[in-house]
């Protein structure tokens, strides 16, 4: 009897081991339009952000936690970045805020954890088991350059196919997604299956909610919208918003926007507004807050048709808040997790 209990005793103990040792915590995963997080419904609430300091071109963590604080109180839940963030004390402090992370893989990012020379499945294997990560994300509007692809995006929409394939063989516990400029055709579609997640980056003026029934009509995947939103400068007077700095412009259409996402939310995982701060090194002389820029694809920008590439985000460059910080937390806060 005694020699009984006490391989039953092992036993459960191998049973606990085993549980531990393969439970999920953290797990991302997908159930027809949804995302799934430990198998409860996901909505994106989150900012785009890549942080460049005044007088630089390069990215820069230095601000995190006070970057952080703001995210949290404007609700935001995850955060979007465009490049891999290869520092596990950085990812740290955006799970312990509360905040899940979309990881950003370039096509040639000359070796760096990019598509191209394969590093990227590098950083997958590394930092697949972090709790802040939520998506693995390939290439941010590619369908807009052929250029990059010997002229034929087939290339590309092959590429992204494989890597995402790579990826599912080397975690199954996040989805795979991608930024595609607006509504992928038939073509992106047929090429690229192995997609999990749908993300677009759509300027549709402040109404995006076209998007959401044409892409029922063609996929039962999830979406997000995985940039939108408006910029706090008017290159023209128009639409009743005088030229200049105009923050009820971005603050008006960012509240138009969100509204239409959540409205929509059966179709629609949420949105990652962009942008966190604004962008000085993107237009012309990284010192100076510069008007101008351009984007591809950009004439639906609310309410010019102006990108004005250095004027997007919900903060300034000294993390002052613009009026559509409110827009945000409001929206965002209101929408229970």
């Amino acid at each position: 009897m005694q020699i009984f209990n006490k391989n039953i005793l092992l036993i459960i103990a191998l049973v606990f081991v085993s549980c531990k040792n393969n439970s999920n915590v953290g797990a991302v995963s997908v159930s027809g339009r949804q995302i799934l997080v430990n198998n409860t419904p996901y909505i994106i609430k989150g900012i785009c952000y890549h942080p460049v300091p005044k007088g630089s071109t390069v990215r820069n963590f230095k601000n995190l936690t006070e970057d952080l604080a703001l995210m949290v109180e404007a609700g935001v839940n995850t955060i979007r970045v465009y490049a891999p963030i290869d520092d596990k004390a950085i990812l740290d402090e955006i799970h312990q805020a509360g905040l899940k992370i979309i990881i950003g893989f370039g096509y040639n990012q000359e070796g760096n954890y990019d598509i191209l020379s394969g590093s990227f499945i590098d950083y997958v294997s590394k930092y697949k088991n972090h709790e802040a990560i939520l998506l693995w994300e390939l290439g941010n509007e590619y369908n807009y350059h052929p250029e990059w692809f010997e002229g034929n995006l087939e290339n590309w929409y092959k590429t992204m196919n494989t890597a995402a394939e790579l990826i599912h063989e080397k975690d199954s516990n996040h989805p795979v997604t991608t930024a595609h400029g607006e509504l992928p055709d038939a073509l992106a579609l047929s090429l690229s299956q192995s997609i999990d997640v749908w993300g677009m980056n759509v300027y549709r003026w402040d109404d995006p909610s076209d998007i959401f029934s044409k892409w029922a009509a063609v996929s039962t995947k999830p979406m997000y919208l995985s940039e939108a939103g408006g910029d706090s400068y008017m290159a023209v007077s128009k639409n009743g918003y005088e030229q200049g700095l105009n923050e009820n412009a971005q603050a008006d259409a960012n509240t138009n926007i969100l509204d239409a996402v959540f409205r929509n939310n059966i179709i629609c995982s949420g949105v990652a507004v962009f942008s966190f701060t604004d962008g000085w090194w993107k237009a012309g002389n990284p010192s100076q807050q510069d008007i101008g820029g351009w984007a591809p694809n950009s004439s639906g920008i609310p309410y010019d048709g102006a990108p004005n590439e250095e004027y997007w985000g919900i903060v300034d460059i000294d993390r002052n808040k613009k009026k559509t910080f409110d827009v945000i937390k409001t929206k965002y806060t209101q929408l229970k997790d």
